[in-house]
């Protein structure tokens, strides 16, 4: 059996809801599949074939690594480690949030498991791929147990993973890939909002040196929790929401550069993608960074492209990748 996971867009509000302001999203036409399989042996595998691993553990050793993984978490809470040293390497995020959900849900497995997760989102470029990786194993392992998965089930280990991952994370990647269609999410509450009717593109910089945990950890340094410029973020993601059902380009597009321009201010635009930015303004267009963007370097994942026709000149000219991006009105669901 297969359980597929929506990526996410935002549209407006990153970083600002962390600290309590609301964000705009919308789960896309991107997913991560995960697939269960038994075994004849009690071992549980992980296969990640866009990755070139299979691995093989014991319940103990996964049990083992998820004590160290929530000490190493402490730790970063406590401000000793970085946000980089809760997981020793990526796939670590699928494991813990295996043995948590079978620890939590309290089953005893009869036989061992082959857990394989495959994915067409861009890993670590601001689309919610560990979101929809988590939640796409969450959902494959509980309907495979017979396990009666509520939505509070999955919204909570799918944050506790993604703690693990970024640090503090807001929740709306997990809201979003959970439920699918758009939402104004703010405070782990998100209300349903109307897909965005203007033409929506999706122009891939290349994966930030930083990660979001990283980013999210320097902006609250300097920046602040309490700074004024989060309210600002807030009107600016009300504006968004107000329009994004209607066909006015032109306020789309005005509150998107506005958008752009507060995420300048805190710091996690790159020269050469604000760069592009400009050139897409100048072309009449707009633009912005979707995710956490980038405080080193000069990539910064995804960026939101607000125009009447995709930019392929401008992104050859910056050796940047584009395509359209739609809405997927469903979450997280077994297929």
């Amino acid at each position: 059996m297969k359980a597929i996971a929506p990526g996410k867009l935002i549209l407006s509000g990153e970083h600002a809801v962390v600290y309590g302001q609301p964000a705009v999203a919308m789960a896309i036409d991107l997913s991560a599949q995960t697939t269960i399989l038994p075994q004849t042996h009690d071992d549980i595998v992980f296969s990640l074939p866009d990755f070139r691993q299979r691995e093989s553990f014991k319940l103990r050793a996964l049990r083992e690594m998820k004590r160290r993984i929530l000490t190493n978490y402490q730790l970063f809470q406590d401000g000793e480690i970085g946000i980089r040293e809760v997981l020793a390497k990526p796939v670590e995020l699928l494991l813990f949030s295996f043995i948590t959900l079978l620890d939590g849900v309290h089953v005893k497995l009869e036989e061992g498991l082959d857990i394989g997760l495959t994915s067409s989102i861009p890993v670590g470029c601001g689309l919610g791929s560990s979101a929809a990786a988590v939640l796409s194993e969450l959902r494959a392992v509980g309907h495979y147990l017979r396990v009666d998965f509520r939505p509070d089930w999955h919204m909570k280990y799918s944050m506790l993973a993604e703690n693990m991952q970024h640090g503090h994370a807001s929740g709306v990647d997990s809201y979003v890939s959970m439920h699918g269609g758009c939402v104004r999410f703010q405070e782990g509450v998100g209300d349903s909002i109307p897909m965005p009717s203007v033409p929506i593109f999706v122009a891939q910089t290349g994966t930030p040196i930083t990660s979001t945990g990283e980013c999210v950890s320097r902006v609250r340094e300097t920046v602040g929790e309490h700074a004024s410029i989060w309210h600002d973020f807030g009107a600016i993601t009300d504006e968004v929401a107000s329009v994004a059902g209607k066909r006015d380009l032109g306020s789309m597009k005005a509150a998107v550069r506005e958008n752009h321009r507060l995420l300048c201010r805190i710091g996690v635009v790159p020269e050469r993608v604000a760069s592009f930015v400009r050139d897409i303004e100048a072309a009449g267009g707009a633009a912005k960074i979707c995710g956490a963007g980038a405080v080193l370097g000069d990539k910064a994942g995804i960026v939101m492209v607000i125009a009447e026709k995709p930019p392929l000149e401008l992104c050859q000219k910056y050796g940047y990748t584009v395509s359209a991006v739609r809405g997927d009105p469903l979450g997280v669901r077994v297929v």
